[in-house]
């Protein structure tokens, strides 16, 4: 509910999700600026969560990297799709846990291309399914 009630996340389902556009560069792991901004806002999010939820349920947010279908050139830090999702959600992991999220509440994961919410080559498609998913789930 502390989540669903901010209006910079989207929710689907029992998730919360963030474009790749909105936190990373295209074909990059590292957070942007805009990206720091977003995901500082989600930190106090979690921070409050984090408060409010009793300490003897055990729980953690897991970070989930998803990418659109077209290959990477290969040429670049990342070889593939997997390894760049699964660098992304590293990559918010490690800035939520500066931002003082507790690390044993957070798990990072990988998808790949693997996972679409959006079926086709379009270019809204392809844009849908590059995105960071954020699931609140027991350990």
């Amino acid at each position: 509910q502390i989540l669903s009630q901010r209006s910079d996340i989207r929710v689907v389902g029992d998730r919360f999700v963030f474009q790749s556009e909105v936190l990373f560069d295209s074909g990059a792991a590292d957070i942007n600026p805009g990206g720091s901004a977003e995901l500082s806002r989600l930190a106090e999010a979690v921070l409050e969560l984090e408060a409010a939820i009793p300490s003897e349920i055990n729980w953690v947010i897991r970070v989930d990297g998803h990418t659109d279908s077209r290959p990477l050139s290969g040429t670049g830090r990342f070889a593939t799709n997997w390894e760049l999702s699964t660098a992304r959600a590293t990559s918010v992991v490690r800035f939520l846990i500066d931002q003082g999220v507790s690390p044993e509440h957070l798990m990072a994961a990988g998808f790949g291309e693997f996972q679409p919410i959006a079926e086709g080559d379009d270019l809204e498609s392809l844009a849908r399914n590059r995105r960071i998913e954020f699931k609140l789930t027991e350990r």
